[in-house]
């Protein structure tokens, strides 16, 4: 939905002044956008390494139009972060190992969504109940006071994933899965790093005492299913 709105403003742009060589991105190519945004004025790099706006936070996605056309050089954003170290507080794998430091490897996003491995021993019970990604630096920054809600739908939460359990969203097999996830960037970690993801999930529940008929699910996919999943699985039921 992004990369069609941006090539709609290079379109607008090719009406104005002529044809010329473009392409457009947002988060779907090696780009280093982050760090793009912050020498060309658009927002600085907070402590948790994302980019930030005055009047925006960090609630906003980046979208690029490379060109082949000179521009005028903007000077970059400064920093507003001051002493302020409540990302950092926050990080419940503790990732964020100085300010402006991220150790992906420790990061709940990079771990549930990039990591096609098992999740670290060390690092499962800090994960809580977090499936897909972590906010909770961004939901720590003062400056996201500041955020405002986007009034395009497609931002809006998509049901069941607004509601559901974590042991409706187990009993998804993989047709299931693939069809709830349609047009959702979640569907790209697949099916089994779902599950793998949701196993941890259900293990710190079963340690805070709330089963609601999880740890006889895990059991019930246990036998069948592959070795990466069968020992998160394991982990889970051994949470009790």
């Amino acid at each position: 939905m992004l990369r069609q709105r941006l090539q709609r403003v290079a379109d607008r742009l090719a009406d104005a002044i002529g044809p010329f060589g473009h392409r457009v991105f947002t988060d779907s190519a090696p780009v280093m956008e982050v760090e793009l945004a912050a020498r060309s004025g658009i927002g600085w790099r907070g402590k948790h390494t994302l980019a930030l706006h005055r009047e925006g936070g960090s609630m906003f996605f980046l979208g690029e139009i490379y060109v082949d056309l000179p521009l005028p050089v903007t000077a970059p954003a400064e920093a507003h972060c001051g002493s302020c170290s409540a990302c950092i507080d926050i990080c419940p794998t503790q990732a964020i190992v100085a300010p402006y430091r991220l150790d992906a490897r420790r990061c709940i996003s990079y771990l549930t969504i990039e990591h096609d491995g098992p999740i670290p021993l060390e690092l499962r019970a800090a994960m809580g109940n977090r499936i897909y990604g972590c906010d909770d630096c961004q939901l720590a920054c003062p400056w996201n006071k500041y955020a405002q809600r986007s009034t395009l739908p497609d931002f809006d939460t998509r049901e069941p994933l607004g509601s559901a359990t974590l042991l409706e969203l187990w009993r998804w097999d993989e047709a299931d899965f693939l069809r709830r996830t349609e047009g959702s960037a979640i569907r790209r970690i697949g099916h089994l790093r779902w599950q793998r993801n949701l196993a941890v999930a259900m293990g710190n529940a079963l340690r805070a005492g709330l089963d609601d008929g999880m740890a006889d699910a895990l059991r019930a996919a246990r036998e069948g299913c592959s070795e990466l999943l069968r020992e998160h699985i394991d982990w889970a039921l051994a949470q009790r």
